[in-house]
């Protein structure tokens, strides 16, 4: 999409709406090291705040964002399980059909290992930083921020409000969306961001078109978030789980014999009254504070 299309607003909120209630995802580029990423800087007690603004689609890509899902858990080998989920593109993965056996066996037990390899979803979109306090050198910058359904559930309430008077903005509007004001708290020990909100609608650099079209111009691609050559195949993964379990060539869980269907790559287990699920049978959602993820899938990939 042109600058010049962007200002006829093409791209208006019920596309947007309608693309977010499909499902869809990409892959990960390690925001470890990746100077593109940013991330809210919290204090000692875990709070944080920062105001930034979501920007539209880069020239050639249809949403302003990518989803995707991933898996980070450490096996019995003491080797850690960081990879992407084939499923963020539509295909099988195995860590999510060997989570759908074992929760349908009713046991408790295999219900604790489905939830603790369970995926996390994830969001990744371009965002101009108005405010970050505790680094203003930031400010003015457009950087990918990844976060999770928590800060997503917010831009569809504003994109699809409850109540009569209550107008739909598009927060990723040049003209008419609004800044982002990010607040961080610790609740119950982890980081809430229920506190966040979004402020009036208004026009970035007043309107200004010469500012607007230098700022999309400096968009980041969000491409290759959703291109399948990214991903290591079904296959890779199925051999990685195999290592970190420490099952290599042998049978991957404590049943035999159970066809999971489609793919010949599938994993056989044991045969269970339930009917086999075909996804994954409960997510973890994540607003992007996986730093101890991220140090671990940097030296795994060292």
């Amino acid at each position: 999409m042109s600058f010049a299309n962007l200002k006829s607003r093409s791209a208006d909120i019920s596309k947007l709406v309608q693309a977010a209630e499909k499902a869809g995802g990409g892959e990960e580029k390690k925001s470890y090291g990746d100077d593109r990423f940013w991330k809210p800087t919290r204090d000692k007690s875990g709070n944080g705040y920062a105001v930034i603004r979501f920007l539209p689609a880069a020239e050639g890509e249809d949403l302003p964002w990518v989803k995707y899902w991933d898996h980070g858990f450490k096996g019995p080998t003491g080797q850690w399980y960081i990879e992407n989920s084939l499923t963020s593109i539509g295909q099988p993965d195995p860590v999510s059909e060997m989570n759908s056996v074992l929760w349908n066996t009713g046991r408790d037990e295999d219900k604790a290992v489905a939830r603790e390899r369970k995926r996390r979803l994830h969001y990744v979109a371009n965002v101009l930083i108005v405010s970050d306090p505790a680094n203003p050198e930031n400010e003015g910058k457009v950087m990918l921020f990844k976060f999770g359904k928590k800060i997503f559930d917010k831009i569809m309430d504003v994109m699809q409000p409850q109540f009569a008077d209550e107008e739909p903005v598009n927060p990723f509007d040049f003209w008419e969306g609004a800044n982002f004001k990010l607040k961080i708290r610790m609740f119950e020990g982890y980081p809430n961001y229920d506190k966040s909100e979004f402020d009036s609608p208004s026009a970035l650099f007043k309107g200004d078109d010469e500012k607007l079209e230098a700022l999309y111009n400096k968009l980041h691609s969000l491409k290759d978030f959703v291109d399948p050559k990214n991903y290591k195949t079904y296959a890779e993964l199925k051999a990685k789980l195999q290592r970190v379990l420490g099952e290599a060539g042998a049978v991957m869980t404590t049943a035999e014999a159970v066809s999971l269907g489609d793919t010949a790559e599938a994993p056989r287990m044991k045969a269970v009254s339930a009917p086999v699920q075909r996804h994954e049978p409960m997510d973890e959602e994540s607003d992007g504070d996986d730093d101890t993820l991220s140090y671990f899938k940097n030296l795994a990939n060292s």
